[in-house]
């Protein structure tokens, strides 16, 4: 009987400690999984067995039944492919090309040494912010971005060189992931109006390009601490090789950075697959997303729960398999970069 509460080694629990950690993982489990289950036996049940009391086992509490399935995917009027064609093609085109941006900036922050000077940064983000002043004002996007251009650069070239400070690699770093610190709703409205006259508004590509932008600061931040994991004498051996700084990116690091880029990707395209507020926007009929779908089916009856069960479970089943699929990358992409030394 001692030997069940007694530890053998540092590094081997006693049976006693191993059953109590098996009991809470099987708990945790329950909890972070019923949801789930939930979720998918509320889309089998009729809206009387959802009204009434909780039923929990099919065939045993209720009879399951696919009319939801079939009233979702049967009925024209809910048209659901266009919403789901639409959340993949933007989510991942998005997600992509975050990735992409995102890895090539990350990349360049852990193996250049860049020194700008705050003032000119702050001066680029003022004709920006004229930029699209002057298209409020009517001005074509063109002209608008002539005519900032055009100051900018002689605002650089004349005092430009007076400015003092400089930025290092970390306050860049620092300034980039800080753009998510705002909330969605309070840049929404300058985003709705330049875009309003870009003419991107209820266009995918539009769409494409603000989910880009407001995930790019998570790759840059992720796949930074990555690649300053990854040993710098590898590429300086490709160099001895005689390989050019795009040949070691593409046939030295990118193979070895295989595991982050997909951790990296997968929580991206969470991010944009989920995203509701600025779809709710920027987005009309034919843009529309699988979010905004499963908000519209609080209806004037209330809630339609059984619908909303088929979307969600339509909606996270990809996800989840796509999760499972690349779990080993998933995996090393998370850990890599944890221990450093």
């Amino acid at each position: 009987m001692r030997r069940f509460f007694q530890t053998r080694t540092a590094f081997e629990p006693s049976p006693f400690r191993k059953l109590i950690s098996y009991i809470l993982l099987a708990a945790w489990t329950f909890v972070a999984l019923f949801p789930f289950y939930w979720l998918i036996i509320t889309g089998f049940k009729t809206r009387g067995d959802i009204d009434g009391n909780p039923k929990y086992v099919p065939f045993v509490d209720f009879k399951p039944t696919l009319d939801a399935w079939n009233r979702i995917l049967g009925q024209v009027e809910l048209q659901v492919i266009r919403p789901y064609g639409n959340t993949v093609i933007v989510a991942i085109l998005s997600a992509l090309l975050a990735l992409t941006l995102g890895s090539m900036a990350s990349y360049a922050l852990t193996r250049f040494e860049y020194r700008p000077k705050p003032a000119l940064v702050g001066l680029f983000i003022l004709c920006v912010a004229g930029i699209l002043a002057l298209m409020v004002l009517g001005l074509p996007w063109y002209i608008a971005t002539l005519i900032m251009g055009a100051v900018y650069l002689m605002l650089v070239l004349t005092i430009g060189k007076r400015f003092k400070g400089r930025m290092t690699n970390n306050d860049i770093g620092f300034w980039l992931v800080s753009q998510r610190m705002l909330p969605p709703i309070a840049v929404i409205l300058p985003i709705y109006i330049m875009f309003q006259q870009l003419r991107l508004l209820n266009t995918l590509p539009g769409l494409i390009l603000v989910y880009t932008a407001t995930n790019l600061p998570l790759v840059i931040w992720f796949m930074r601490d990555y690649f300053t994991s990854l040993p710098i004498e590898l590429e300086e051996c490709a160099f001895i090789d005689g390989a050019n700084r795009y040949q070691t990116l593409i046939r030295v690091v990118l193979p070895l950075a295989i595991p982050g880029l997909v951790a990296v990707f997968l929580i991206v395209l969470v991010f944009a697959w989920n995203e509701y507020t600025v779809a709710l926007f920027l987005t009309g009929g034919d843009t529309q997303t699988m979010p905004l779908l499963v908000a519209g089916q609080n209806a004037t009856r209330g809630p339609q729960w059984d619908n909303i069960s088929v979307l969600v479970t339509l909606m996270v089943g990809p996800i989840v398999a796509i999760a499972l699929i690349l779990e080993r990358f998933i995996v090393r992409g998370l850990l890599v970069g944890a221990v450093k030394g």
